[in-house]
Formats: structure tokens, C-alpha cells, sequence
């Protein structure tokens, strides 16, 4: 592992039951790099997030983190770990009884000790950052599904985050919509300078943001590419999956 190498996944392993989801998966994610994970609907691509953040714990392999092995951290110690994470979830996970400033503002409040006026401040910056004015004192219920998505990521770097983790970030939206998430992740990475890991099964989305592109199928990653070198795959699962195919080496039982 390298100085450049920001996160580390090694031979990882993971099951429930009898269903082996992780089967000796690989990936290095470098720093400041935009990385995205596809994938069919049930392959591993969250097991494989929350592997990284500490969730989950696999049953074999390692995971590392600026040099950390995820795996051998207690809990406190994995606590702090995860202040380096910021994550959009897929479909927002906003707190409907909060008004859109205490949802951007929650990590502040649990993690820090500024006053509640400060941190209204503070997320209204962030709410900026990704495209939302005079918002602040509107309630989840009152926004659009692509205020929605801002709002959650506005929460997602609320706490200024090295890493940034999205769940799917265009599921759900209008292709338009879904365009300008796709903006403001790049946009984000350029002024916020983290390191990104989006698991998404929406080639447009993932063409646009990556740096590379790894492909999870039957629990390992298979190949792993510039957005141009997948499109060039060699691979026939890799071809039809990015291009939608239903003929093909990937089955749906």
C-alpha cells in the first residue's frame, strides 16, 4: 500500500447465512480520486461501503484506512475513524421532524460543541455549497426529491468530511435532476478536495463522476478502469451489464 493510497480493501470476505456476498474482494482508492462500483441490484456494493466505514465487519481480509485496519478497531476508536466519512443515502434519510437546518446541522450537534446559532450558519454555508438558498426553515415535506438529495448532501460534508460515500445519488430522480447531482459531486470534489466512492448501476452517473470505474460480480471486483477503459472492456459480463443487456453471461433467476 502506498503514501498515495487513501483506502484499502484487501481480500475481504463476507456472508449471512449461506449467502457469501464477498468472496476475496480487492480495491485501492486513492486520494482525492472519484471511485465508483457497479454492479447488479444484490452483488455487494453496500456491503462493500459499510465494510470500508465499520459497520460490518468481514470474516476475512482487511480493510484500511489512511493506514488503519478497519477490522482491529474497537468501537470508540472506530467512532472516530468515521468522522472522516460523510454519506448520502440513497433516498436521503432526512429527519421529517427536523427543519432542513437541524437535518444539515445533526453531526455539529452530536459531535461538536457549537451553539445552535452557529450551526445554522454553518449549514446554511453548506447548503450554498450545493446550490440551496433560503431553504434553512423550510421541513423535509416542503421539498422537491432533488432539494431533498442536496439537502442530504449538504449534510453529507456538514462535518467536512475527507471521504464522501453516495448510496445510488441519481436513484429516483429525472434525468435532468439527476445531471445536476452529477455536477455537484464533481463540483464538490473540486472545492472541497475529498476522496469519493459512489456504488451506483447508472452508467451515466458513473461515465460523468469517475476517475475509475471497478465492476463487483459474484462478490470480487472483476475489472477496474478509466471510464473510456470500461467502455472498452474486453469483458462480455462487463458489456452487458454497461450496456443493459439481458442477453449475456449475467443471469437473473
Amino acid at each position: 500500500m502506498n503514501n498515495n493510497t487513501k483506502i484499502s480493501v484487501q481480500d475481504v470476505y463476507k456472508s449471512f447465512g449461506i449467502n457469501h456476498v464477498l468472496r476475496g474482494a480487492f480495491l485501492d482508492i486513492r486520494k482525492g480520486e472519484s471511485m465508483v462500483v457497479i454492479g447488479g441490484s444484490g452483488t455487494g456494493k453496500s456491503v462493500l461501503i459499510k465494510c470500508i466505514i465499520g459497520l460490518l465487519m468481514p470474516e476475512g481480509g482487511k480493510v484500511y484506512v489512511d493506514g488503519q485496519d478497519v477490522t482491529s478497531l474497537k468501537e470508540r476508536e472506530l467512532n472516530e475513524l468515521r468522522k472522516k466519512f460523510g454519506m448520502l443515502f440513497q433516498w436521503g434519510a432526512l429527519f421529517d421532524s427536523m427543519r432542513v437546518w437541524e437535518n444539515v446541522g445533526f453531526g455539529l450537534k452530536q459531535h461538536t460543541k457549537l451553539k445552535d446559532n452557529e450551526i445554522r450558519d454553518s449549514a446554511i454555508e453548506k447548503l450554498k455549497l450545493v446550490g440551496l438558498k433560503n431553504v434553512e426553515n423550510l421541513m423535509p415535506s416542503d421539498l422537491s426529491g432533488g432539494m431533498r438529495k442536496r439537502v442530504s448532501l449538504a449534510r453529507a460534508i456538514a462535518m467536512e468530511p475527507e471521504i464522501l460515500l453516495y448510496d445510488e445519488p441519481t436513484t429516483g430522480l429525472d434525468p435532468i435532476m439527476a445531471d445536476v447531482i452529477n455536477e455537484l459531486i464533481i463540483n464538490l470534489r473540486e472545492k472541497i478536495k475529498v476522496t469519493s466512492i459512489a456504488i451506483t448501476h447508472d452508467m451515466v452517473s458513473a461515465y460523468k463522476i469517475a476517475d475509475r470505474i471497478a465492476m463487483l460480480y459474484k462478490g470480487k471486483i472483476i475489472e477496474i478502469g478509466t471510464p473510456d477503459e470500461i467502455k472498452n472492456s474486453k469483458s462480455e459480463i462487463v458489456q452487458q451489464f454497461i450496456h443493459g443487456r439481458a442477453e449475456g453471461p449475467i443471469t437473473r433467476e
